[in-house]
């Protein structure tokens, strides 16, 4: 597999036949879920349009840089994985289009780690998107595809020791390979349920996307406030999600006050639930394709019949 950006061709038409998901570009939803993730605010701990959160490194704009690079890398992925079984060959290959598009973010962000955890997150979920193009497309099945892919090891992978992988060793938790071999259950589960409950409830999109993400944080045992800031760290997030959601959430008086809490909280402790945004750019890209799939799916009305003239 050439790992040469200029030879990746990236389409708005993935998956031609008219049954398969017609126009829809799953390379640019999954951009628009890491803009929109990294928009979002306020999220605690976390960098957004305030500001860098409890990261000196990082910052909105070169988030924005990062998820752009890594854009053609995700085409890529979605080319390798269209129609194909969950194997070691394909696991592979995806491995060595995953490693390039580490490289082209460190290359945007100057060697900064902005979004490595959801190279993996997202790549696996549009490969499981791209591997059966008849399906529908709900999130379940994606993610149940995605889950056969997360459980193949990739022997070509360099062996390196990572933060992450460093905190579920010592913490004994799943880590991201954990939650992506068991189907992302903090996505479909709790975050896309959450998300969905509150638009339904009438309330504004950055409010039910706040909640999605303190749905997951309050519930995820993330990697990336255990290297922080070891158990209190990530006790201190559990804890302050769960009393914004018994507040009743981020769109209300108290559930506000509450999440500034827990965002002065962090900070203090130098804690950034990373693992967390990682999974609510998952479930807006999930909840993207369900949308868009659905709206492609329906019919179209003849403007001819409306009138009698067809």
């Amino acid at each position: 597999m050439s790992a040469d950006a200029s030879t990746i061709v990236v389409t708005d038409r993935l998956f031609p036949s008219p049954r398969s998901f017609p126009r829809t570009d799953l390379v640019g939803l999954a951009r628009r879920a890491l803009l929109d993730e990294a928009a979002l605010s306020p999220k605690p701990g976390l960098v957004d349009r305030r500001g860098n959160g409890a990261h000196s490194d990082l910052s909105f704009p070169l988030m924005s840089r990062s998820a752009i690079a890594i854009e053609p890398w995700f085409g890529k992925m979605c080319a390798v994985a269209r129609g194909a079984q969950p194997n070691h060959r394909l696991r592979m290959q995806l491995g060595v289009v995953g490693r390039n598009a580490e490289r082209a973010m460190f290359r945007a962000t100057g060697g900064v780690n902005a979004h490595r955890g959801a190279i993996w997150v997202l790549g696996l979920l549009i490969a499981g998107a791209a591997m059966d193009p008849r399906d529908r497309f709900t999130a379940h099945a994606i993610a149940r595809r995605a889950a056969d892919l997360a459980r193949l090891d990739d022997p070509s992978a360099p062996r390196t020791v990572s933060h992450g992988s460093i905190a579920t060793r010592r913490f004994g938790v799943s880590g991201a390979r954990g939650e992506a071999i068991a189907g992302f259950p903090h996505v479909v589960q709790c975050a896309l349920p959450m998300l969905r409950s509150r638009r339904r409830a009438g309330a504004p999109e950055n409010v039910a996307r706040l909640d999605a993400l303190l749905a997951i944080m309050a519930r995820l045992s993330d990697t990336c406030l255990l290297h922080r800031g070891g158990c209190a760290a990530l006790g201190a997030a559990q804890e302050g999600a769960a009393e914004v959601m018994e507040a009743g959430g981020s769109g209300t008086s108290r559930g506000w006050q509450r999440l500034g809490r827990l965002d002065r909280r962090l900070l203090a402790m130098n804690a950034s639930p990373g693992g967390s945004a990682d999974l609510l750019a998952a479930t807006l890209f999930l909840d993207a394709v369900e949308h868009t799939c659905a709206a492609s799916q329906t019919p179209q009305l003849n403007p001819g019949a409306a009138y009698g003239t067809s």
